[in-house]
């Protein structure tokens, strides 16, 4: 079963269907504005920049579950994302990525993908799970693991 059958909101509080995106590589990343990682986003919009026309998508879903790193609304989000980092992927609406109230979508991926040693939970923010054309997931990658350093794996994923 694809991990794009949910419809999620966007910031601006419209609904996505991300089975719009089937079809598509996609790269799905749990996000948060004030983390040692947050300067990814750099590295993400470079890469959705340089794949999008071949068939990437990237989906940002901020959380504020990791020491409280996401406090902002959609909209200071989303100012915060696109002055910053000039991000011009999709953010969605803050998600609960873990616990009983984790977003469908994300238990679904960590089903799919667990982490090291077999863990299902999100260990932090910048967490990635590569999805391919089918919507399958194809590789969990840990929030260390920068942007640039998954491109061999989205190449090969779009051929």
């Amino acid at each position: 079963m694809s991990v794009l059958n949910h419809e999620m909101p966007l910031l601006s509080g419209e609904m996505q269907n991300l089975a719009d995106y089937e079809g598509q590589v996609v790269l799905i990343v749990n996000t948060a504005s004030k983390c040692g990682f947050t300067p990814q986003y750099e590295g993400l919009e470079s890469i959705y920049q340089e794949y999008k026309e071949k068939g990437l998508m990237i989906l940002g879903f901020p959380c504020n579950q990791f020491g409280k790193q996401e406090q902002g609304d959609a909209s200071e989000i989303g100012a915060f994302c696109q002055k910053n980092y000039g991000v011009s992927f999709p953010m969605f609406s803050k998600i609960e990525v873990n616990g009983d109230n984790a977003a469908p979508l994300y238990q679904q991926l960590k089903q799919a993908a667990p982490g090291v040693m077999g863990t299902k939970g999100i260990k932090w923010n910048f967490t990635k799970f590569l999805v391919n054309k089918q919507g399958q997931v194809v590789k969990r990658y840990a929030p260390t693991t920068k942007p640039e350093d998954i491109k061999a794996d989205i190449e090969a994923a779009l051929a």
